[in-house]
């Protein structure tokens, strides 16, 4: 475990430490999370590094990393908590006849509570407070951002036959969304708040260099130089980093020398995951598509 960075500087060089590279204003928005004790709501297209940053938070500072993949119907049950019931079943028989009431009572104690993501976060931890993804918030239902108030702003919640519980120590929390519906203004005042843009040019060419070095200096500029391209193009789904690494990686297991339209036909598929994409690109002007970038002045 490791203590929190003291300055943004600081920041920047502990992701980099895990092969996250993160620009300034990002590293800005943790430090001040971290020092202020407030969750990260991370906004941005899929594949941009939002998830990818809780994981990197996680290793940089040595903390268990706790994922709640949010989904449409994801309840209280799934998130918080849930009661052992067979347990306490067979503890309740295993307690004999008589004082019903009375042991009723008994097995709703911690002993059979099965935590969830949620309250496994509020948790003591062997390696200090935990890290908390609560990954792709806009794919749950709006009553779930409701139930999460309490949660974020207190880091506590109630367990109706236990009381409230809150964490002894503030865990560290990211929200990420790939806005495919707005998040609720209460969940954000309770947040930091940052969006995510594509890498810049500079940031996504030291990131392959750094994840695939096996490809080369040339051949990871040709391929930056091109998923940019791509991402000026009228796309469903604009490839992110994640895919430009799928697609280096598998340039990589090739062993591509030169980028040339014959190798861009075959592994498409690296980068574009929908049918109308892979057919737009195939019918752009390939060879300009591919022709390097000018040289700077």
């Amino acid at each position: 475990m490791r203590d929190y960075p003291e300055s943004i500087s600081a920041t920047a060089d502990l992701l980099a430490g895990v092969d996250y590279f993160a620009p300034r204003p990002l590293a800005t928005a943790l430090f001040l999370s971290l020092k202020m004790g407030k969750p990260l709501l991370l906004e941005g297209e899929a594949g941009v590094g939002k998830t990818a940053l809780a994981q990197a938070a996680a290793r940089a500072l040595g903390r268990k990393l706790i994922r709640l993949q949010c989904y449409e119907g994801l309840d209280s049950a799934a998130a918080l908590y849930d009661w052992d019931y067979p347990r306490q079943l067979l503890a309740l028989r295993a307690s004999g006849d008589g004082g019903g009431e009375v042991k009723a009572h008994s097995v709703y104690t911690r002993e059979f509570l099965l935590p969830r993501p949620l309250l496994r976060a509020l948790e003591e931890h062997e390696n200090g407070a935990p890290v908390l993804l609560i990954d792709e918030l806009d794919r749950a239902d709006e009553p779930f951002e409701a139930f999460l108030l309490e949660f974020l702003a207190d880091f506590a919640v109630t367990v109706p036959e236990l009381g409230a519980i809150k964490a002894p120590q503030a865990p560290v929390v990211f929200l990420t969304s790939n806005r495919t519906r707005e998040i609720h203004d209460a969940v954000k005042r309770r947040c930091l708040y940052h969006w995510l843009d594509f890498p810049s040019r500079e940031r996504e060419t030291q990131i392959v260099r750094k994840l695939a070095p096996q490809l080369g200096d040339e051949l990871t500029t040709a391929a930056v130089a091109f998923v940019r391209k791509l991402r000026e193009m009228d796309l469903f789904k604009l490839p992110g980093i994640a895919e430009t690494l799928d697609w280096a990686q598998a340039l990589a297991h090739l062993q591509t020398q030169t980028l040339d339209e014959n190798t861009l036909r075959q592994t498409l598929g690296a980068l574009l995951k929908y049918q109308d994409d892979l057919q737009a690109v195939e019918q752009a002007n390939l060879p300009e598509m591919l022709a390097p970038p000018p040289s700077p002045n």
